[in-house]
């Protein structure tokens, strides 16, 4: 007999939502566009907003349920995508609900596995993600981590969930927080350097539209460079620097900016800072 992959067995699961927010909706368009689950393997609720429950119905033909003890009970998959500061009483309000085999993934900013495990009352196999907000166009970068009752093959399901909204990439949960200073707060970053690009071209006469378009396709072209280039990106950016042309009186200001240094203390407060909030919960 044939042995079942991730793909197979993640077909046959349960997989319940306790939350509904822009996360879910962009996990169950890539869930469903790349057929991981059927509509009706899919359960959803939230704390109140019966608006939104009804707009996922519509929109993608999955089952939402009121109560919470209706998702648990039917779910494989249990995936926590509740905001944080509701996060402590949701999970504290199903203790004694999860059984030992099923899967908690989590996407809370800041929570570890650890604390969830305390919330819920559970030893059970727990996933935390921080996916970022690209994942609404399906290029999301994910960093997961499991805790010590996560096998392989739970790390492979939240890994094909996961993936459905862009790239994965596991690491310990320790080295989470600086994920989240570099990937998650990441877009941030880029959308701040187009504001300042776009702003300069419109300063120098171009219309706003051009210059957002000129702004947009160098990043993008810049990517793909990266992407399908073996190159160091110090290289890349050597090559497009000829000894007294523009782009070198471009990055002279930049430096005189520290704008390397700028950037690497950004991500690294933004990662401290998740640290901060994350001992919060404790």
């Amino acid at each position: 007999m044939k042995e079942k992959t991730p793909y197979d067995v993640l077909k046959s699961q349960r997989l319940g939502f306790l939350g509904a927010g822009s996360i879910v909706e962009a996990m169950l368009s890539g869930i469903l566009k790349k057929q991981l689950l059927p509509a009706e393997n899919i359960l959803i609720t939230n704390r109140s907003n019966r608006e939104r429950l009804q707009l996922l119905t519509e929109t993608f033909g999955v089952t939402t349920c009121p109560e919470k003890a209706d998702v648990i009970r039917d779910a494989d998959i249990l995936i926590l995508a509740m905001k944080p500061k509701d996060a402590a009483d949701a999970c504290r309000s199903v203790r004694g609900l999860l059984r030992p085999e099923q899967l908690v993934i989590s996407v809370i900013a800041g929570v570890s596995t650890d604390l969830i495990a305390e919330w819920l009352d559970a030893d059970c196999p727990i996933i935390r993600t921080m996916p970022n907000t690209s994942s609404a166009v399906g290029l999301s970068a994910t960093g997961i981590a499991a805790n010590r009752f996560a096998a392989d093959d739970h790390l492979q399901l939240a890994t094909l969930l996961f993936e459905s909204i862009g790239s994965v990439y596991t690491v310990a949960e320790a080295e989470l927080d600086i994920v989240t200073g570099l990937s998650g707060s990441g877009p941030a970053y880029i959308y701040y350097l187009v504001e300042a690009m776009e702003g300069a071209g419109a300063t120098a006469g171009l219309s706003r539209e051009m210059a957002r378009q000129l702004t947009v396709q160098t990043l993008l072209g810049a990517a793909q460079m990266l992407i399908h280039s073996s190159e160091e990106p110090s290289l890349l950016r050597q090559k497009v620097t000829s000894p007294g042309g523009t782009t070198q009186a471009g990055l002279e200001v930049l430096e005189s900016f520290r704008f390397q240094q700028a950037i690497t203390s950004a991500v690294l407060r933004a990662a401290e800072r998740a640290k901060e909030l994350g001992a919060q919960f404790r």
